[in-house]
């Protein structure tokens, strides 16, 4: 692990691309900020944990089948009679 020491407003450089910069310190917080490419996911720690045991958990989870659709006959289907438009439409008197 390397470990740096940086001053309020100072920043390091990861890659070439990667600029984080010590915005605040308050008591014992550090405030940081981190500007990177879009394509570079940027979490806290914990987040990155929890997406991995997502993600863990859905490539193992068995999951059940859903069931086959039994083919439906025409004479099954029920026979609908289509309004048409000026049936819907109130009588004006």
């Amino acid at each position: 692990m390397l470990i740096l020491s940086r001053k309020l407003g100072e920043s390091i450089v990861i890659d070439g691309h990667i600029f984080v910069t010590v915005m605040r310190v308050d008591g014992d917080v550090v405030k940081l900020g981190i500007a990177a490419p879009t394509a570079v996911p940027v979490h806290r720690k914990e987040v990155y944990e929890e997406i991995q045991r997502s993600n863990e958990q859905a490539l193992t989870k068995q999951s059940t089948p859903l069931p086959k659709l039994a083919a439906m006959k025409k004479s099954v289907l029920p026979k609908t009679n289509f309004a048409t438009p000026n049936a819907l439409r109130p009588s004006v008197q």
